[in-house]
């Protein structure tokens, strides 16, 4: 069920496309002593369990902690960054990182904003 394709080619949208450069490329690690082949796909019955689960019902009672809010410029799931902010609760900020797409922020150190992290830690905990 879903998960990064194993295969793209130019006919493929951009974000299948980066799916699969992260998770069979830079992102993938397959243990030798592995039997078989591991994947991003998920079965049918953790499907079930994600697709009732909804993490923003409850998303503005998270306050009055601190919530910062990261996302990519080019993110194809900045809208989904967007909804949870503005159901978000104070204190809230949303920092973007220029340039940066979904799968840039997870190992692309350029892309990965330390300097802010490190000022929202400091200053709300």
């Amino acid at each position: 069920m879903g998960g990064a394709p194993f295969t793209v080619d130019e006919n493929f949208p951009e974000t299948r496309k980066h799916s699969h450069a992260f998770y069979h490329g830079r992102g993938e690690f397959i243990p030798e002593d592995e039997p078989f082949e591991i994947n991003t796909r998920s079965d049918k019955a953790s499907n079930i369990a994600f697709m009732n689960f909804y993490p923003f019902n409850d998303i503005e009672t998270i306050s009055p902690r601190p919530m910062l809010f990261i996302m990519g410029e080019k993110a194809h799931s900045r809208p989904f960054s967007e909804d949870a902010y503005a159901k978000a609760a104070e204190p809230k900020e949303m920092y973007i990182v220029k340039n940066a797409g979904h799968f840039d922020l997870y190992d692309k150190p350029d892309f990965i904003p330390v300097e802010k992290l490190t000022e929202f830690f400091r200053s709300n905990f």
